[in-house]
């Protein structure tokens, strides 16, 4: 499984949720996350802006959550890409 975080730097939101992220990983369900801060990418700053933190388990669909993490859609997520591996 794998998530991509979009951050800022400077954000104490941002790191409170990659740490609350990091804290539902598990040895049954490892995850691997990209952090990406959107300062360093004009597009990105124009898309997120102020919305940072916000978590995506697949780029392709919506958002997981942004501001805190909701750990019932990760857990979610975790739970699909499980039965995708199957």
């Amino acid at each position: 499984m794998h998530f991509t975080l979009y951050t800022r730097s400077y954000c104490h939101l941002c790191q409170g949720m990659l740490d609350a992220l990091l804290a539902l990983q598990t040895p049954a369900r490892p995850f691997t996350v990209d952090v990406v801060d959107i300062d360093a990418a004009p597009a990105l700053l124009a898309r997120f802006d102020e919305l940072v933190p916000v978590l995506y388990a697949d780029l392709s669909q919506p958002e997981l959550c942004h501001y805190h993490l909701d750990a019932a859609r990760v857990r979610q997520a975790l739970a699909a890409g499980a039965v995708a591996k199957s």
